[in-house]
């Protein structure tokens, strides 16, 4: 390697995470422009969901997850909280990320630039109000459940790292897909509908285990004359696993199980793996197909 290559490839490098960065504040900066609360409504409407979910799940069907492990807390908005605010950051992370080629069309047509960094920006940007969100959680867990907390909560960090990567992984995927083909915006939709009840993100493990013995008892949930294995479906959701490592952090005041820990890695390298080699085969054609 050339002495003058180095520094032009680490120029190189330095704009494109100059441009990273901006891109971020950005986003950051315009998410809440031009309201009279400002970044107090990131807090708000996930409090509006935690009150309606609560009430419906919680008073209504009776749900009721098992008490924390560590934490002794027995609250089912607390723990309905932590996957409100978890599923809005997977949530609106992928749609802001699928979006964003799309978002940002008039730029790529006059500007040339790195384009995977501009779902990285939206993933980035989410992630930075989730930071908010998650702080306020683990605040009123603190209160709730005793100090104890402080030794579990470290385990955020590498948690919403591999967020991160999962949340862009799948982003990445979707935000090329959509310029070929605007139809899956609209199908993601429908997706999202599904995934929000199927992650468990208002309904306990122990109620759809449960619901699965009491089925089965009746004679349901079958499927070419076997029993359907729902809660072992239910468990495999990636999304459900994220949801469940962080309650085990916040909720629990636990470090989530190992086999769990790879689980989400595996799924959050593989989502990376995947959008990246889709990316680097349809990126050249992207702002002709926009």
């Amino acid at each position: 390697m050339s002495a003058i290559a180095e520094p032009a490839r680490a120029r190189s490098r330095r704009i494109t995470l100059n441009l990273l960065k901006n891109l971020t504040l950005r986003e950051i900066r315009s998410e809440y422009k031009r309201t009279a609360l400002g970044r107090v409504w990131s807090l708000i409407n996930p409090l509006a969901q935690i009150a309606i979910y609560g009430i419906v799940f919680g008073l209504i069907f009776r749900a009721e997850p098992e008490p924390g492990i560590n934490s002794g807390i027995h609250v089912f908005a607390l723990w309905l909280g932590v996957g409100i605010v978890t599923w809005g950051f997977i949530n609106v992370g992928i749609r802001d990320a699928m979006q964003s080629f799309l978002g940002y069309q008039g730029l790529l047509k006059k500007v040339a630039l790195p384009r995977w960094t501009l779902p990285a920006s939206k993933v980035l940007a989410r992630a930075a109000t989730y930071l908010t969100e998650v702080a306020v959680v683990a605040i009123i867990c603190g209160i709730l459940g005793g100090w104890e907390i402080l030794l579990r909560i470290w385990m955020l960090v590498p948690l919403i790292a591999l967020t991160i990567v999962f949340i862009y992984g799948i982003g990445l995927v979707l935000a090329v897909g959509i310029v070929y083909f605007r139809d899956i915006e609209h199908f993601w939709g429908i997706i999202t509908q599904v995934l929000f009840y199927a992650s468990g993100v208002m309904i306990p493990r122990n109620v759809v285990e449960t619901v699965q013995v009491e089925t089965l008892d009746a004679g349901g949930y079958t499927f070419l004359g076997g029993p359907v294995p729902l809660l072992a479906v239910f468990e495999a959701n990636p999304i459900y696993q994220f949801l469940t490592a962080y309650r085990r952090v916040l909720y629990d005041f636990a470090i989530p199980e190992w086999q769990l820990l790879l689980s989400l890695t595996l799924w959050a390298v593989g989502t990376a793996v995947v959008g990246l080699l889709v990316y680097t085969r349809f990126q050249a054609k992207i702002v002709e197909e926009l």
